[in-house]
């Protein structure tokens, strides 16, 4: 076995159980929720999932932190030094400063231990797209791939994670400025539903626009029988902030009409749900390249 560390952020909504079989490193991303930081654990240790959202519906509003420099040359240091090469896949700069933390850190610190090998990828992902590239590493480490074919494996197929979704409640986006005031008051009374995607940059991207819940969710799965390559080989992972029921039911259809071997339904953490809101549903899987829309 290949003894690299592995390390990644909680924006990657990994759970746990797969971050404690794979032994990952998770650095946590914070957010403040009526004037209290809290930090994002895969363990959800200091609020869960549903009780943050919850909390959303009842009128509270959330802002996030990127993982800072410190914290990411504390958590490589503390591998380097213990002998470990290091490989990271980053939360998609397109979103987040955590990437370019961590690319600073790993600046820092190569000429203090030339003997080890430290690689940074911008997975151009968040969330399920993000664990896709990370277990997929996690399990390539383990059948005894070098740390450079894993990060040649990531790198090279990285613009094949797709990632398409959406949300319940457009405020969330007239929030974040994704959408406009007036798109989101209109959509709300209309039960227009946007489908959104990860593009190839990784930032948000609008695609497409659904009337009613149910219609989105049928989108998401035929963009998926479009879209998906491999879907036998790699994980599937459909996010969802607090619709269990809904994420039940596109698990399914992408079983049987896709051909989806390993599914995985995940929490969306409170990181990124802080800009979804409760009632987002995202497919994330390999296929086409997303440049190619």
């Amino acid at each position: 076995m290949s003894d690299f560390a592995i390390i990644t952020d909680s924006s990657c909504d990994t759970p746990n159980s797969y971050v404690q079989d794979l032994n990952l490193g998770i650095l946590p991303l914070s957010f403040i929720l009526d004037g209290k930081t809290y930090h994002n654990y895969p363990d959800n240790r200091e609020m869960s999932p549903k009780e943050f959202y919850d909390k959303l519906r009842n009128g509270s509003l959330a802002t996030t932190n990127a993982v800072n420099v410190q914290q990411a040359l504390e958590e490589l240091e503390a591998n380097l030094k213990a002998g470990r090469d290091v490989l990271v896949l980053a939360f998609s700069s397109g979103l987040s400063a955590t990437c370019s933390s961590f690319q600073m850190a790993a600046a820092e610190l190569a000429p203090k231990y030339p003997e080890r090998k430290l690689f940074v990828v911008d997975t151009l992902a968040a969330t399920g797209g993000q664990s896709i590239l990370i277990l997929t590493a996690g399990k390539m480490r383990a059948e005894g791939r070098s740390i450079e074919e894993v990060r040649d494996w990531a790198e090279a197929n990285k613009s094949r994670v797709n990632t398409w979704f959406t949300v319940n409640d457009l405020f969330f986006l007239k929030k974040g400025g994704r959408v406009s005031a007036a798109t989101a008051i209109v959509g709300t009374m209309l039960q227009i539903k946007p489908i959104l995607r990860m593009d190839e940059n990784g930032k948000l991207a609008t695609m497409q626009k659904a009337r009613g819940r149910k219609a989105a969710l049928e989108t998401l799965v035929k963009l998926a029988e479009e879209r998906g390559e491999e879907l036998d080989k790699y994980p599937v992972f459909i996010s969802h902030s607090d619709c269990m029921d809904d994420a039940q039911w596109v698990a399914g259809q992408l079983r049987t009409r896709c051909g989806a071997a390993d599914v995985i339904i995940n929490d969306i953490g409170p990181v990124i749900g802080a800009h979804t809101g409760p009632g987002a549903l995202v497919v994330n899987f390999i296929g086409k390249n997303t440049a190619q829309v």
